[in-house]
């Protein structure tokens, strides 16, 4: 699976009612709350990765990558967005580009 299939998956889930998908019930809750989840899931993976877990830390990196296209959603931002940011970050080094924020 793809992270683009999964932001579809995110989108289609995210019409339901809120009694029947996950995804529908975090998004109804508001922005901030997926925000709130996303940062949950991330702590779990440092913690997992600090463990030296790998098993746990792949489990924890895939909550984070859903909760991450969760809250994306619930902002109206695609991923498309964020990779057209990464594509043009590569112009330049990691360090050039850390200079010019």
């Amino acid at each position: 699976m793809t992270l683009e299939e999964l932001e579809e998956i995110i989108s289609k889930r995210s019409a339901a009612m809120p009694e029947e998908s996950w995804t529908a019930k975090l998004l109804s809750k508001g922005p901030e709350k997926c925000a709130e989840k996303f940062g949950e899931e991330a702590i779990e993976a440092v913690i997992e990765a600090v463990k030296g877990d790998s098993e746990g830390l792949a489990s924890e990196t895939a909550d984070v990558l859903f909760h991450l296209l969760v809250m994306l959603k619930s902002h109206d931002v695609a991923l498309s967005d964020v990779m057209s940011i990464l594509d043009a970050r590569q112009a330049q080094s990691g360090l050039a580009e850390k200079r010019s924020r």
